[in-house]
């Protein structure tokens, strides 16, 4: 073999070991640094706000960040309160609906018990006196192995459950420390934003600074792209929902639409978390027709979300379709419900280092 091409193997595997370098080094700095990341994220955020505040309301920089986290915080807790508000008012109206619903449901169970279960076990019994003893023991194992099975993922979960409450509760005191951590260095990275920015540009090489600008557009481009989109799926979901409610009269359905929009940004369970549950509710409690228009509406808002995620997404982010749906099935595959966040993300890391062509010089790279 050539030296160029020994020397070109050498390269490619540098550039493989700077990039794994690279990743290790971001994701261990992330761990320890991660309430600056998101205080430079919420300072992103505001930053367009802030500049109007001081630009048109002439405001000091200081005092328009201070605005501005204010005016964030107060969205923030109103629409935590509002959601509280709801659910108490929701809480209150099941107190009163629930129980005469309960005891539907126990008279129903109790006719399913009285007239099938009851029979059916009567007809086991008998035919399971009729085999051999040997097939009796083997049954009479297999029901007890399926017993414990059943009786230790049970005791593990609860298990599960009760050893995690202590770290929830250990928790706290570190969410608390890291909002604050969070908010004041917003504060002061929102401050000091266009100074930083010019220290940045003065430690980076001009090729730094040009692809590290075409990466930072998209995916600016692309992080208020995504939060556009969830937006317009969790509209839609809740527009189609309230629709479908008021033609099946259902009560309290504003309130009810929202919460199904919210849950809606859950990935793969979504609307089914209260769904499906009131589904089987409405069929076992005897009102069948409710039941059959519950469903047809979870499947029209089943179908509309798998058809319109991948082209708004890919419509607000700025990548194909065809594309948009790979990155989501595969990063589900990896990485669960995760994944279908941070399939798009990464596309979208690599489309902007590609527009950066990053690729391009790593490859000139390594062909010398």
């Amino acid at each position: 073999m050539s030296p160029q091409y020994l020397q070109r193997i050498f390269r490619f595997l540098v550039v493989i070991a700077a990039v794994l370098l690279g990743v290790i080094a971001i994701y261990y700095t992330a761990t320890v640094t991660y309430p600056f990341i998101i205080a430079f994220l919420l300072a992103f955020m505001i930053n367009p706000f802030v500049n109007y505040l001081e630009k048109k309301a002439k405001m000091p920089r200081a005092l328009a960040v201070i605005v501005s986290l204010a005016a964030l915080l107060t969205v923030f807790a109103g629409l935590v309160t509002l959601l509280v508000v709801e659910i108490v008012s929701g809480t209150q109206y099941l107190a009163e609906v629930v129980p005469s619903h309960f005891q539907t449901l126990v008279v129903y169970i109790e006719d399913v018990i009285a007239s099938q279960i009851i029979p059916l076990y009567n007809d086991w019994a008998a035919l399971f006196k009729n085999l051999d003893v040997s097939q009796q023991d083997t049954i009479m194992s297999n029901i007890q192995s399926v017993g414990t099975k059943v009786a230790t993922t049970v005791g593990q979960f609860i298990q599960g459950i009760l050893q995690n409450i202590p770290k929830l509760l250990g928790w706290l005191p570190n969410a608390a420390t890291v909002i604050i951590f969070s908010l004041l260095a917003t504060f002061f990275i929102s401050k000091d934003w266009y100074r930083l920015s010019r220290t940045v540009h003065r430690f980076l090489p001009t090729k730094a600074q040009t692809s590290g600008r075409t990466v930072f557009m998209n995916l600016k481009q692309a992080l208020f792209g995504f939060i556009k989109a969830q937006a317009t799926l969790i509209s839609i979901t809740t527009v189609i929902v309230l629709i479908g409610l008021l033609i099946l009269r259902v009560d309290y359905a504003i309130t009810i639409a929202l919460i199904i929009g919210i849950v809606d940004i859950l990935p793969y369970l979504g609307t089914g978390i209260v769904f499906i549950p009131w589904i089987i509710y409405a069929a076992v409690s005897g009102n069948v027709p409710f039941a059959i228009g519950l469903g047809v509406l979870y499947i029209v808002v089943l179908v509309q979300r798998q058809i319109m995620e991948p082209k708004i997404l890919s419509s607000s982010i700025g990548l194909d379709p065809l594309a948009t749906l790979i990155a989501l099935f595969v990063g589900f595959k990896l990485l669960g419900f995760l994944g279908l966040i941070a399939g798009p993300v990464l596309l979208v890391v690599i489309r902007a280092l590609h527009s950066a062509n990053v690729f391009h010089d790593l490859w000139r790279f390594i062909k010398g």
